[in-house]
Protein backbone atom coordinates (compact mmCIF):
# COMPACT_ATOMS: atom_id res chain seq x y z
CA UNK A 1 0.00 0.00 0.00
CA UNK A 2 1.52 3.25 -1.36
CA UNK A 3 0.33 6.16 1.02
CA UNK A 4 0.64 8.92 -1.90
CA UNK A 5 1.16 11.92 0.23
CA UNK A 6 -0.58 12.29 3.48
CA UNK A 7 -4.12 12.39 2.21
CA UNK A 8 -4.64 8.24 2.19
CA UNK A 9 -2.80 7.94 6.14
CA UNK A 10 -5.84 6.48 7.30
CA UNK A 11 -5.19 3.55 5.73
CA UNK A 12 -2.53 2.92 8.48
CA UNK A 13 -5.04 2.68 11.25
CA UNK A 14 -7.36 1.14 9.38
CA UNK A 15 -4.97 -2.17 8.29
CA UNK A 16 -4.56 -2.23 12.14
CA UNK A 17 -8.64 -2.10 13.32
CA UNK A 18 -8.77 -4.82 10.44
CA UNK A 19 -5.75 -7.44 11.99
CA UNK A 20 -6.46 -6.56 15.21
CA UNK A 21 -10.37 -6.97 15.52
CA UNK A 22 -11.54 -8.81 12.14
CA UNK A 23 -8.56 -11.23 12.16
CA UNK A 24 -7.37 -11.67 15.42
CA UNK A 25 -3.82 -10.52 15.63
CA UNK A 26 -1.80 -9.45 18.64
CA UNK A 27 -0.66 -5.41 18.42
CA UNK A 28 2.80 -6.62 17.38
CA UNK A 29 1.86 -8.78 14.84
CA UNK A 30 -0.34 -6.67 13.21
CA UNK A 31 1.95 -3.65 13.43
CA UNK A 32 4.96 -6.30 11.94
CA UNK A 33 2.61 -6.32 8.76
CA UNK A 34 1.44 -3.17 8.47
CA UNK A 35 4.93 -1.44 8.67
CA UNK A 36 6.47 -3.72 6.08
CA UNK A 37 3.15 -3.06 4.02
CA UNK A 38 2.68 0.65 3.78
CA UNK A 39 5.09 3.25 2.36
CA UNK A 40 4.92 7.03 1.87
CA UNK A 41 5.80 9.44 -0.69
CA UNK A 42 5.97 13.25 0.57
CA UNK A 43 5.17 15.32 -1.76
CA UNK A 44 5.87 18.77 -0.17
CA UNK A 45 7.93 21.03 1.60
CA UNK A 46 5.43 23.94 2.31
CA UNK A 47 4.15 23.21 6.36
CA UNK A 48 0.88 24.41 5.59
CA UNK A 49 0.21 21.15 3.19
CA UNK A 50 1.60 18.69 6.06
CA UNK A 51 -2.03 17.53 7.09
CA UNK A 52 -2.83 17.75 10.69
CA UNK A 53 -6.33 17.35 12.00
CA UNK A 54 -8.17 18.63 15.47
CA UNK A 55 -8.03 15.21 18.08
CA UNK A 56 -11.24 16.26 19.44
CA UNK A 57 -12.71 16.45 15.93
CA UNK A 58 -10.57 13.02 15.14
CA UNK A 59 -11.87 11.42 18.29
CA UNK A 60 -15.32 12.32 17.97
CA UNK A 61 -16.18 11.36 14.13
CA UNK A 62 -13.65 7.90 14.28
CA UNK A 63 -13.08 6.78 18.18
CA UNK A 64 -11.96 3.15 17.12
CA UNK A 65 -9.33 4.92 14.60
CA UNK A 66 -8.41 7.58 17.36
CA UNK A 67 -7.64 4.63 19.95
CA UNK A 68 -5.75 2.73 17.48
CA UNK A 69 -3.56 6.36 16.73
CA UNK A 70 -3.30 6.92 19.97
CA UNK A 71 -1.57 3.42 20.68
CA UNK A 72 0.47 4.08 17.62
CA UNK A 73 1.77 7.13 19.38
CA UNK A 74 2.38 6.04 22.51
CA UNK A 75 4.66 3.20 21.78
CA UNK A 76 6.28 4.91 18.94
CA UNK A 77 7.31 7.67 21.34
CA UNK A 78 8.09 5.43 23.71
CA UNK A 79 10.65 3.42 21.59
CA UNK A 80 11.89 7.21 20.42
CA UNK A 81 12.92 8.16 24.03
CA UNK A 82 14.86 4.90 24.09
CA UNK A 83 16.62 5.63 20.70
CA UNK A 84 16.95 9.36 21.42
CA UNK A 85 18.64 8.69 24.80
CA UNK A 86 15.41 10.25 26.65
CA UNK A 87 15.50 13.59 24.15
CA UNK A 88 11.77 14.44 25.07
CA UNK A 89 12.30 17.91 22.75
CA UNK A 90 13.16 15.82 20.07
CA UNK A 91 10.68 13.12 20.80
CA UNK A 92 7.82 15.44 21.07
CA UNK A 93 8.71 16.94 17.14
CA UNK A 94 8.16 13.21 15.76
CA UNK A 95 4.96 13.20 17.96
CA UNK A 96 2.07 12.23 15.87
CA UNK A 97 -0.26 13.07 18.78
CA UNK A 98 0.93 16.61 20.18
CA UNK A 99 -0.73 20.12 21.43
CA UNK A 100 -4.23 19.16 20.67
CA UNK A 101 -3.53 18.28 17.00
CA UNK A 102 -2.93 14.39 15.06
CA UNK A 103 0.06 14.82 12.70
CA UNK A 104 -0.55 13.04 9.26
CA UNK A 105 2.82 13.13 8.12
CA UNK A 106 4.84 12.11 11.28
CA UNK A 107 2.14 9.30 11.33
CA UNK A 108 3.23 8.51 7.73
CA UNK A 109 6.87 8.66 8.80
CA UNK A 110 6.46 6.14 11.88
CA UNK A 111 4.79 3.56 10.21
CA UNK A 112 6.13 3.10 7.17
CA UNK A 113 8.88 0.93 5.94
CA UNK A 114 9.93 3.69 3.37
CA UNK A 115 9.90 7.66 3.10
CA UNK A 116 10.70 9.05 -0.35
CA UNK A 117 10.75 12.93 -1.57
CA UNK A 118 10.20 13.16 -5.71
CA UNK A 119 13.51 15.07 -6.44
CA UNK A 120 16.96 14.57 -5.62
CA UNK A 121 16.74 18.51 -4.02
CA UNK A 122 13.83 17.65 -2.51
CA UNK A 123 14.27 14.37 -1.18
CA UNK A 124 17.73 15.70 0.43
CA UNK A 125 15.55 18.55 2.27
CA UNK A 126 12.86 15.36 3.60
CA UNK A 127 15.77 13.96 5.19
CA UNK A 128 17.17 17.36 7.19
CA UNK A 129 14.67 19.92 7.00
CA UNK A 130 10.92 18.70 7.31
CA UNK A 131 11.99 15.00 8.89
CA UNK A 132 15.60 16.07 10.28
CA UNK A 133 14.99 14.19 13.69
CA UNK A 134 12.92 10.99 12.28
CA UNK A 135 16.34 10.83 9.65
CA UNK A 136 18.67 11.51 12.74
CA UNK A 137 16.88 8.19 14.26
CA UNK A 138 16.41 6.15 11.38
CA UNK A 139 17.86 6.80 8.30
CA UNK A 140 17.69 3.81 6.67
CA UNK A 141 13.81 4.43 5.58
CA UNK A 142 14.60 7.22 3.94
CA UNK A 143 14.98 7.42 -0.03
CA UNK A 144 14.66 9.68 -3.82
CA UNK A 145 12.46 8.29 -6.29
CA UNK A 146 12.43 11.32 -8.91
CA UNK A 147 8.72 11.97 -10.21
CA UNK A 148 7.97 11.24 -13.75
CA UNK A 149 5.54 11.97 -16.64
CA UNK A 150 3.54 10.06 -18.81
CA UNK A 151 5.45 10.48 -22.33
CA UNK A 152 2.57 8.14 -24.27
CA UNK A 153 0.42 11.21 -23.09
CA UNK A 154 2.50 13.95 -23.21
CA UNK A 155 4.49 13.18 -25.89
CA UNK A 156 3.20 10.70 -28.48
CA UNK A 157 -0.58 12.14 -28.27
CA UNK A 158 -0.42 15.18 -27.60
CA UNK A 159 2.73 15.93 -30.03
CA UNK A 160 1.96 13.41 -33.32
CA UNK A 161 4.15 15.65 -35.31
CA UNK A 162 7.27 15.77 -32.80
CA UNK A 163 6.57 12.09 -32.00
CA UNK A 164 6.81 10.82 -35.72
CA UNK A 165 9.28 13.38 -36.50
CA UNK A 166 11.46 10.99 -33.39
CA UNK A 167 10.45 7.90 -35.17
CA UNK A 168 11.76 8.92 -38.28
CA UNK A 169 15.05 9.98 -36.75
CA UNK A 170 15.73 7.19 -34.51
CA UNK A 171 12.44 4.65 -34.35
CA UNK A 172 9.62 3.79 -32.49
CA UNK A 173 11.28 2.44 -29.88
CA UNK A 174 11.41 5.18 -27.42
CA UNK A 175 7.65 4.77 -26.91
CA UNK A 176 8.51 1.70 -24.95
CA UNK A 177 11.92 2.81 -23.37
CA UNK A 178 11.85 6.80 -23.25
CA UNK A 179 15.70 6.52 -22.59
CA UNK A 180 16.16 5.82 -26.45
CA UNK A 181 15.15 9.74 -26.57
CA UNK A 182 19.05 10.34 -25.70
CA UNK A 183 19.93 8.74 -29.59
CA UNK A 184 18.09 12.24 -30.36
CA UNK A 185 21.32 14.31 -29.68
CA UNK A 186 23.18 12.57 -32.88
CA UNK A 187 20.99 15.42 -34.69
CA UNK A 188 21.60 18.31 -32.53
CA UNK A 189 23.63 19.97 -35.28
CA UNK A 190 21.92 18.04 -38.31
CA UNK A 191 20.67 21.50 -40.22
CA UNK A 192 18.04 19.98 -41.99
CA UNK A 193 16.48 17.77 -39.13
CA UNK A 194 16.88 21.37 -37.08
CA UNK A 195 14.62 22.87 -39.51
CA UNK A 196 12.34 20.18 -39.34
CA UNK A 197 12.26 20.60 -35.68
CA UNK A 198 11.47 24.08 -35.75
CA UNK A 199 9.19 23.95 -38.28
CA UNK A 200 6.71 21.47 -36.04
CA UNK A 201 7.12 23.61 -33.15
CA UNK A 202 5.98 26.94 -35.13
CA UNK A 203 3.09 24.75 -36.37
CA UNK A 204 2.18 23.84 -32.86
CA UNK A 205 2.50 27.40 -31.99
CA UNK A 206 0.20 28.54 -34.71
CA UNK A 207 -2.04 25.83 -33.38
CA UNK A 208 -2.35 26.76 -29.84
CA UNK A 209 -2.79 30.56 -31.72
CA UNK A 210 -5.88 29.81 -32.94
CA UNK A 211 -7.62 28.04 -29.83
CA UNK A 212 -5.77 31.86 -28.33
CA UNK A 213 -7.76 33.75 -30.84
CA UNK A 214 -11.29 31.56 -30.90
CA UNK A 215 -11.53 31.48 -26.87
CA UNK A 216 -9.84 34.90 -26.00
CA UNK A 217 -10.41 36.71 -29.13
CA UNK A 218 -6.38 38.04 -28.84
CA UNK A 219 -4.58 37.38 -31.88
CA UNK A 220 -0.77 35.62 -31.54
CA UNK A 221 2.11 35.92 -33.31
CA UNK A 222 3.66 32.79 -34.00
CA UNK A 223 7.14 34.31 -34.77
CA UNK A 224 6.91 35.52 -30.95
CA UNK A 225 8.79 33.90 -28.44
CA UNK A 226 6.19 31.45 -26.57
CA UNK A 227 7.23 32.31 -22.79
CA UNK A 228 4.62 29.53 -20.80
CA UNK A 229 4.33 29.69 -16.91
CA UNK A 230 1.55 27.50 -16.02
CA UNK A 231 1.22 25.63 -12.62
CA UNK A 232 -0.80 26.12 -9.40
CA UNK A 233 -1.46 29.54 -8.46
CA UNK A 234 0.85 30.25 -5.42
CA UNK A 235 3.36 32.73 -3.80
CA UNK A 236 6.28 30.15 -3.88
CA UNK A 237 5.81 29.65 -7.34
CA UNK A 238 5.99 33.03 -8.11
CA UNK A 239 3.80 33.70 -10.98
CA UNK A 240 3.75 37.78 -9.51
CA UNK A 241 7.94 38.11 -10.18
CA UNK A 242 6.76 36.82 -13.70
CA UNK A 243 3.92 39.64 -13.75
CA UNK A 244 6.54 42.04 -11.75
CA UNK A 245 9.02 41.59 -14.99
CA UNK A 246 6.61 41.86 -17.58
CA UNK A 247 5.19 45.73 -15.79
CA UNK A 248 8.62 46.29 -15.54
CA UNK A 249 9.17 45.40 -19.46
CA UNK A 250 6.31 46.98 -20.27
CA UNK A 251 7.78 50.39 -18.72
CA UNK A 252 10.84 49.86 -20.67
CA UNK A 253 9.22 49.77 -24.03
CA UNK A 254 6.96 52.51 -23.27
CA UNK A 255 10.00 54.53 -22.41
CA UNK A 256 12.24 53.28 -25.64
CA UNK A 257 9.82 52.05 -28.17
CA UNK A 258 12.39 51.73 -30.52
CA UNK A 259 14.64 49.78 -28.32
CA UNK A 260 16.23 46.25 -29.73
CA UNK A 261 13.67 43.58 -28.55
CA UNK A 262 12.54 40.18 -29.41
CA UNK A 263 8.84 40.39 -29.72
CA UNK A 264 7.73 38.26 -26.61
CA UNK A 265 4.47 36.13 -25.79
CA UNK A 266 3.30 35.32 -21.95
CA UNK A 267 0.77 32.45 -21.32
CA UNK A 268 -0.19 31.67 -18.07
CA UNK A 269 -2.30 28.82 -17.03
CA UNK A 270 -2.95 28.78 -13.25
CA UNK A 271 -6.20 28.20 -10.70
CA UNK A 272 -5.94 29.20 -6.98
CA UNK A 273 -6.93 27.76 -3.86
CA UNK A 274 -10.21 28.80 -3.56
CA UNK A 275 -9.90 30.74 -0.22
CA UNK A 276 -6.04 32.38 -1.26
CA UNK A 277 -7.04 36.17 -1.21
CA UNK A 278 -3.72 36.92 -2.89
CA UNK A 279 -3.34 34.02 -5.19
CA UNK A 280 -6.90 35.57 -6.56
CA UNK A 281 -5.27 39.04 -6.51
CA UNK A 282 -1.99 37.98 -8.52
CA UNK A 283 -4.71 36.41 -10.99
CA UNK A 284 -6.55 39.50 -11.34
CA UNK A 285 -3.09 41.58 -11.66
CA UNK A 286 -1.89 39.03 -14.59
CA UNK A 287 -5.53 39.82 -16.41
CA UNK A 288 -5.22 43.50 -15.82
CA UNK A 289 -2.49 43.66 -16.84
CA UNK A 290 -2.82 41.41 -19.99
CA UNK A 291 -5.70 43.94 -20.89
CA UNK A 292 -3.57 47.05 -20.58
CA UNK A 293 -0.85 46.17 -22.55
CA UNK A 294 -2.80 44.67 -25.13
CA UNK A 295 -4.55 47.39 -26.19
CA UNK A 296 -1.33 49.55 -26.14
CA UNK A 297 -0.68 50.01 -29.86
CA UNK A 298 2.61 51.15 -28.95
CA UNK A 299 3.51 47.95 -27.41
CA UNK A 300 0.89 45.42 -28.82
CA UNK A 301 3.29 44.04 -31.72
CA UNK A 302 5.98 43.77 -28.98
CA UNK A 303 4.26 42.23 -26.26
CA UNK A 304 1.22 39.97 -25.29
CA UNK A 305 0.41 38.46 -22.42
CA UNK A 306 -2.74 35.82 -22.46
CA UNK A 307 -4.53 34.46 -18.99
CA UNK A 308 -5.42 31.13 -20.21
CA UNK A 309 -8.70 30.43 -18.25
CA UNK A 310 -9.73 27.11 -17.20
CA UNK A 311 -6.40 25.42 -17.62
CA UNK A 312 -6.60 21.68 -17.70
CA UNK A 313 -5.11 18.96 -19.12
CA UNK A 314 -6.92 18.73 -23.00
CA UNK A 315 -5.39 22.51 -22.54
CA UNK A 316 -2.11 21.73 -21.56
CA UNK A 317 -1.75 19.22 -24.29
CA UNK A 318 -1.76 22.56 -26.77
CA UNK A 319 0.09 24.40 -24.84
CA UNK A 320 3.07 22.10 -24.03
CA UNK A 321 4.37 21.63 -27.40
CA UNK A 322 3.59 25.20 -28.09
CA UNK A 323 5.78 26.67 -25.75
CA UNK A 324 9.51 27.72 -26.29
CA UNK A 325 10.19 28.95 -22.49
CA UNK A 326 9.21 26.39 -19.61
CA UNK A 327 8.89 29.41 -16.65
CA UNK A 328 10.13 27.12 -13.80
CA UNK A 329 10.73 30.38 -11.06
CA UNK A 330 9.80 29.03 -7.51
CA UNK A 331 12.11 30.54 -4.86
CA UNK A 332 15.11 27.57 -4.26
CA UNK A 333 14.01 24.78 -2.01
CA UNK A 334 10.23 25.08 -2.27
CA UNK A 335 9.08 23.00 -4.86
CA UNK A 336 9.27 18.87 -4.24
CA UNK A 337 9.63 18.30 -7.60
CA UNK A 338 7.44 19.51 -11.06
CA UNK A 339 6.11 17.86 -13.88
CA UNK A 340 4.95 20.74 -15.71
CA UNK A 341 9.04 21.18 -16.30
CA UNK A 342 9.61 17.70 -17.17
CA UNK A 343 6.26 17.70 -19.93
CA UNK A 344 7.74 21.16 -21.51
CA UNK A 345 11.49 19.76 -21.57
CA UNK A 346 10.31 16.78 -23.54
CA UNK A 347 8.12 19.28 -25.88
CA UNK A 348 11.28 21.07 -26.77
CA UNK A 349 10.88 23.94 -24.72
CA UNK A 350 14.06 25.24 -23.42
CA UNK A 351 13.50 25.64 -19.20
CA UNK A 352 14.72 29.03 -17.59
CA UNK A 353 14.38 28.81 -13.86
CA UNK A 354 16.16 28.43 -10.32
CA UNK A 355 17.89 25.56 -9.03
CA UNK A 356 14.88 23.70 -7.17
CA UNK A 357 13.36 20.72 -7.39
CA UNK A 358 13.65 18.38 -10.71
CA UNK A 359 14.98 21.63 -12.41
CA UNK A 360 18.58 20.51 -11.12
CA UNK A 361 18.41 17.28 -12.49
CA UNK A 362 16.83 18.85 -16.01
CA UNK A 363 19.58 20.84 -15.53
CA UNK A 364 21.78 17.78 -15.35
CA UNK A 365 20.30 16.17 -18.17
CA UNK A 366 20.56 18.78 -20.45
CA UNK A 367 23.67 20.98 -19.44
CA UNK A 368 24.35 24.20 -18.68
CA UNK A 369 24.44 25.74 -22.35
CA UNK A 370 20.83 24.37 -22.90
CA UNK A 371 19.02 25.57 -19.68
CA UNK A 372 18.39 29.78 -18.54
CA UNK A 373 19.31 29.31 -14.80
CA UNK A 374 19.31 32.21 -12.34
CA UNK A 375 18.43 33.12 -9.11
CA UNK A 376 19.47 31.81 -5.62
CA UNK A 377 20.43 28.21 -4.32
CA UNK A 378 18.68 27.02 -1.61
CA UNK A 379 22.00 27.35 0.35
CA UNK A 380 22.09 31.32 -0.90
CA UNK A 381 18.16 31.22 0.45
CA UNK A 382 18.47 29.54 3.84
CA UNK A 383 22.11 31.94 4.47
CA UNK A 384 19.66 35.35 3.41
CA UNK A 385 16.98 34.30 5.84
CA UNK A 386 19.30 33.68 8.64
CA UNK A 387 21.30 37.09 7.90
CA UNK A 388 17.77 38.40 8.14
CA UNK A 389 16.07 39.36 4.47
CA UNK A 390 15.12 43.47 4.28
CA UNK A 391 12.83 43.68 0.63
CA UNK A 392 12.33 47.13 1.74
CA UNK A 393 15.65 48.30 1.15
CA UNK A 394 16.13 46.74 -2.44
CA UNK A 395 12.68 48.52 -3.21
CA UNK A 396 14.34 51.47 -1.82
CA UNK A 397 17.76 51.39 -4.19
CA UNK A 398 16.65 49.84 -6.78
CA UNK A 399 15.05 51.96 -9.39
CA UNK A 400 13.66 49.18 -11.48
CA UNK A 401 12.14 47.35 -8.75
CA UNK A 402 10.98 50.69 -6.99
CA UNK A 403 9.23 51.71 -10.28
CA UNK A 404 7.16 48.84 -10.79
CA UNK A 405 5.99 48.29 -7.26
CA UNK A 406 5.13 52.01 -7.58
CA UNK A 407 3.00 51.24 -10.41
CA UNK A 408 0.73 48.34 -8.73
CA UNK A 409 0.18 50.53 -6.02
CA UNK A 410 -1.34 53.25 -7.97
CA UNK A 411 -3.09 50.48 -10.31
CA UNK A 412 -4.22 50.45 -13.82
CA UNK A 413 -7.51 49.70 -15.46
CA UNK A 414 -9.46 50.69 -12.35
CA UNK A 415 -7.86 48.69 -9.92
CA UNK A 416 -4.74 49.08 -7.49
CA UNK A 417 -2.31 46.17 -6.41
CA UNK A 418 -1.50 47.12 -3.16
CA UNK A 419 -1.95 43.57 -1.15
CA UNK A 420 0.52 42.14 -3.72
CA UNK A 421 2.90 45.63 -3.49
CA UNK A 422 2.98 45.24 0.00
CA UNK A 423 3.56 41.50 0.17
CA UNK A 424 6.57 42.39 -2.06
CA UNK A 425 7.94 45.36 -0.14
CA UNK A 426 6.83 44.22 3.43
CA UNK A 427 7.98 40.53 4.17
CA UNK A 428 8.48 39.23 0.80
CA UNK A 429 8.36 35.31 2.07
CA UNK A 430 9.34 33.99 -1.43
CA UNK A 431 12.13 36.77 -1.71
CA UNK A 432 10.88 37.87 -5.12
CA UNK A 433 13.02 40.96 -5.03
CA UNK A 434 15.61 39.10 -3.98
CA UNK A 435 16.21 37.45 -7.12
CA UNK A 436 14.21 40.26 -9.18
CA UNK A 437 17.75 41.33 -11.45
CA UNK A 438 18.60 37.82 -12.23
CA UNK A 439 15.55 36.72 -13.31
CA UNK A 440 15.22 40.36 -15.76
CA UNK A 441 19.11 39.02 -16.99
CA UNK A 442 18.15 35.32 -17.22
CA UNK A 443 14.52 36.68 -19.78
CA UNK A 444 17.21 39.12 -21.49
CA UNK A 445 19.38 36.11 -22.05
CA UNK A 446 16.94 34.47 -23.10
CA UNK A 447 15.93 36.92 -25.76
CA UNK A 448 19.42 37.38 -27.48
CA UNK A 449 19.67 33.79 -27.98
CA UNK A 450 16.25 33.20 -29.85
CA UNK A 451 17.79 35.71 -32.30
CA UNK A 452 19.89 32.89 -33.04
CA UNK A 453 17.34 30.39 -34.46
CA UNK A 454 19.42 27.34 -35.15
CA UNK A 455 21.05 27.63 -31.66
CA UNK A 456 17.99 28.07 -30.05
CA UNK A 457 16.40 25.36 -32.40
CA UNK A 458 19.83 22.95 -31.13
CA UNK A 459 19.23 23.61 -27.21
CA UNK A 460 15.16 22.67 -27.66
CA UNK A 461 15.85 19.82 -29.63
CA UNK A 462 18.65 18.44 -26.54
CA UNK A 463 16.11 19.10 -23.87
CA UNK A 464 13.33 16.72 -26.01
CA UNK A 465 16.61 14.20 -26.24
CA UNK A 466 17.60 14.72 -22.25
CA UNK A 467 13.37 14.04 -21.13
CA UNK A 468 13.81 10.49 -21.44
CA UNK A 469 14.63 9.81 -17.50
CA UNK A 470 11.86 11.57 -16.56
CA UNK A 471 9.20 9.28 -18.31
CA UNK A 472 7.27 7.73 -16.04
CA UNK A 473 8.32 4.46 -16.52
CA UNK A 474 11.77 5.01 -15.17
CA UNK A 475 9.88 6.41 -11.93
CA UNK A 476 7.99 3.58 -11.87
CA UNK A 477 10.66 1.20 -11.87
CA UNK A 478 12.66 3.22 -9.51
CA UNK A 479 9.78 2.74 -6.80
CA UNK A 480 9.49 -1.33 -8.02
CA UNK A 481 13.45 -1.48 -7.35
CA UNK A 482 13.97 0.36 -3.93
CA UNK A 483 10.35 0.31 -2.91
CA UNK A 484 7.91 -2.33 -3.61
CA UNK A 485 10.73 -5.29 -4.44
CA UNK A 486 8.12 -6.21 -7.17
CA UNK A 487 8.62 -7.81 -10.74
CA UNK A 488 6.87 -7.35 -13.69
CA UNK A 489 4.61 -10.49 -14.64
CA UNK A 490 6.29 -12.07 -17.53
Amino acid sequence: VHINDTHPTLAIPELMRILLDECGYSWDAAWDIVARTVAYTNHTVMAEALECWPEDLFRQRLPRIYQIVREINDRFSGRMMEETGGDAEKVSRMAIISFGLIKMANLCVAACHSVNGVSKLHSEIVKHDVFRDAYSVMPEKFTNVTNGIAHRRWLCQANPALSSFITDKIGDGFVLDASELARLREYADDPAALTDFAAIKRRNKERLAAYVKRENGIGLDPDSLFDVQVKRLHEYKRQHLNALHILYTYQQLKDNPNMDFVPRTYLFGAKSAPGYFLAKEIIRFICMLSKEINADPAVRDKLKVVYLEDYRVTLAELLMPAADISEQISLAGTEASGTGNMKLMMNGAITLGTMDGANVEIHDAVGPDNIFIFGMSSQEVESLKQQGYNPQSLYNSNPHIHRAVDAMFHGFGGRTFGEIARSLTGRDPYMVLADFEDYARAQQLSADVYKDRARWTHMALMNTAGSGIFASDRSIQDYSDRIWHCRPVK
